[in-house]
């Protein structure tokens, strides 16, 4: 089995570091909202439009930073993307009102979603082609890392040390930094290095790639994949807390640092899942082991969403992850291995985003849900026909596991080009 040498592991560090704060920044507000509502004397449901906002415009990063890299490469795009989300992600902390949190969180969201489909690009390209389903799922894993770090930075200051909100928000500046100093160190992307000079041999312009019908048919399907896949992952994971906490509408009704410290057991759960299912989706392929995953989330929600014991929550909620996340560990590789060449900086982050923005309405959604039918019905409807979803757009879709990145000529000839 292929070791990875210096610049394939800066490389894949860089990534996952990359995701990890990203996903840390967003769900800083999951915990926080209630907080912030209450600070700024508005109601949770509106609070909650800060996930939204922040989900609209990851579509838009996404597009700006991937067009870009597909250009120049993928290193200087993604070390601006750090510098902005990073920055962006400090100055949160010392919002004056909720407007200009709302702001910051919207220019927030064009660098998270400038961050995915470039790290994934990158990393996917540079690892060895034969493991690229287990290191997939370890990427996929730095946003349960995130959202894990976000649970225990949320315990260790606002529950235990009764410190603001504002707080965690100015964390999130130094991790960042940290991922940016490696990622200086890594090399260019031969993929994209070969797609470029072909490009120039067949007179290909990236017009014509993106024109080309078979890439554009692929790009709707993949959106509409990747719809269900953020409703089913925010759907389980960001009203979570608050039916953890909340004494109203069928919430559990338990304290918020016996939630808290839940979140941090199906974090857990999340990041095995998805390091297992990645490395189980190279051994009997990308579709299968997402169809697996999905279908089996919704016998657990029995002691995921009606369960009212802090212990069968935290395994419900725990086994929920490894299957959420077990689904999600194959995405990074499924999307680039299903992308062309010449535009895997692009093709993957934004129909992942788009798929984002299309379930951006989720947590107010569920919020607005809970106060009708409560939180226990909320999060059973989604959770059914997320599954459902995934599996059948999962079942009639193709795969190209352990394709060979860099031979791909359907967008890079002539002929195709006129298609």
């Amino acid at each position: 089995m292929a070791k990875l040498n210096s610049d394939q592991r800066n490389s894949f560090i860089a990534a996952q570091l990359g995701w990890t704060m990203d996903a840390f920044d967003y769900f800083i507000v999951v915990f926080v909202y209630a907080k912030i509502a209450a600070d700024f004397d508005m109601s949770k449901t509106q609070v909650a439009f800060i996930t939204t906002a922040t989900l609209i415009m990851r579509p838009v990063g996404a597009l700006l930073f991937g067009l870009w890299a597909d250009r120049v490469g993928r290193r200087i795009p993604l070390m601006v993307d750090v510098i902005m989300y990073s920055a962006v992600g400090f100055l949160c902390a010392f919002a004056p009102n909720f407007t200009v949190l709302v702001v910051l969180r919207m220019i927030y969201g064009i660098g998270m979603g400038g961050e995915w489909g470039l790290g994934a690009a990158l990393a996917m390209e540079k690892v060895p082609g034969e493991r690229r389903g287990f290191f997939s799922g370890l990427l996929q894993a730095g946003y349960s890392c995130g959202y894990l770090l976000a649970a225990v930075a949320n315990l260790l200051l606002v529950d235990l040390a009764g410190l603001s909100w504002r707080w965690v928000f100015a964390l999130s500046i130094v991790p960042a930094l940290i991922s940016l100093i490696i990622r200086a160190r890594v090399k260019e992307s031969d993929v994209w290095e070969k797609a470029q000079q072909k490009m120039k041999v067949t007179k290909t312009r990236m017009r014509d790639v993106l024109t080309n019908g078979k890439v554009v048919r692929r790009f709707i399907y993949l959106m509409l994949l990747m719809t269900a896949f953020n409703w089913f992952s925010h759907g389980t994971q960001d009203v979570y807390p608050s039916f953890l906490s909340a004494h109203e509408h069928g919430g559990a009704g338990l304290p918020e640092v016996t939630g808290t410290w839940i979140a941090i057991v199906y974090n857990i759960g999340a990041i095995i899942g998805g390091a297992i299912f990645g490395w189980v989706s190279e051994k009997v392929g990308r579709r299968y082991t997402i169809i697996f995953c999905s279908l089996l989330a919704m016998p657990i929600i029995p002691i995921f969403a009606v369960d009212r014991g802090a212990g069968m929550l935290a395994l419900g909620s725990f086994l929920m992850q490894v299957f959420v996340q077990g689904a999600w560990g194959v995405i990074p590789a499924h999307l680039t291995e299903m992308s062309p060449d010449v535009i895997r900086g692009f093709y993957p982050g934004v129909t992942y985003q788009l798929g984002n923005l299309l379930a951006a309405l989720n947590l107010p959604l569920q919020e607005w849900m809970a106060g009708e039918i409560g939180y226990t019905n909320a999060l059973m409807i989604t959770v059914i026909v997320v599954s459902v979803a995934i599996a059948i757009l999962t079942f009639v879709g193709k795969e190209a596991k352990g394709i060979t990145f860099g031979t791909d000529e359907t967008a890079v000839t002539p002929a195709a080009a006129k298609t």
